[in-house]
């Protein structure tokens, strides 16, 4: 049994998409970041970095004590060479599979990330911040554009690197950007849109939270006031 903690966030998505993918048996923990719950002791002693998603897996590989994962991408790793699925067992498509998910995490979500929140978060419009991170957007999809190009997903076969990235796309009118332009990366979309493990991930994600997660300035003074002591 995985226990997942969670929220409604492109990090969050990553993991259910695998364990819906995989059939993995797994219980939701929400973890509701807008009202603070990832400063829990609790939390922290699974997610030091107080952020989502987290995962304890009772029943680790060879026995023993639960292992308890943070970090979306070392997550998805850890759940791969767990089952053997969605990862290449050959060294270039191991490798291909990993730069991409490295590629997501280093690349794609902590500027996507700033784009919404300069974009619809930040409190002061700061343009030169809005533009930035905007044609940073632009410039990722493009090169996971040209990737697609002549690949049916980023590293081959349908594997962690493409539902670490997938869940970074969803919002990208939110992102200023415009799928048309992209035209690759829009098939490869709407494939893997069309999968029936990514419409139950995002049924799990609907019953949980179908409102915003900052809905007020309370919530935005948690989510980016700082860490706790």
């Amino acid at each position: 049994m995985i226990d997942l903690y969670y929220w409604t966030t492109p990090n969050g998505h990553k993991i259910t998409l695998f364990l819906e993918e995989a059939g993995l048996p797994y219980a939701v923990h929400p973890v509701n970041i807008g009202k603070g719950e990832q400063f829990t002791p609790e939390f922290l002693t699974i997610a030091p970095n107080n952020r989502i998603p987290a995962i304890v897996d009772s029943e680790p590989a060879g026995g023993g004590a639960p292992v308890s994962v943070f970090e979306s991408g070392a997550i998805l790793l850890y759940l791969a060479e767990k089952t053997g699925k969605f990862i290449a067992s050959d060294l270039r498509g191991r490798v291909a599979t990993l730069e991409w998910l490295f590629w997501q995490m280093g690349g794609l979500g902590p500027m996507a990330g700033q784009n919404h929140h300069f974009n619809k978060y930040a409190p002061e419009k700061i343009p030169y911040a809005m533009e930035r991170y905007v044609r940073e957007t632009s410039r990722l999809y493009g090169v996971l554009d040209r990737r697609l190009a002549d690949h049916p997903f980023v590293a081959g076969d349908y594997s962690i690197a493409d539902m670490a990235i997938y869940p970074w796309i969803v919002p990208y009118r939110d992102q200023s950007q415009d799928l048309e332009e992209f035209p690759h990366l829009k098939v490869w979309f709407e494939t893997i849109a069309a999968r029936p493990a990514t419409k139950r991930a995002y049924d799990v994600a609907a019953a949980i939270n179908a409102t915003p997660t900052i809905a007020d300035e309370q919530s935005r003074r948690v989510l980016f006031g700082g860490a706790r002591s």
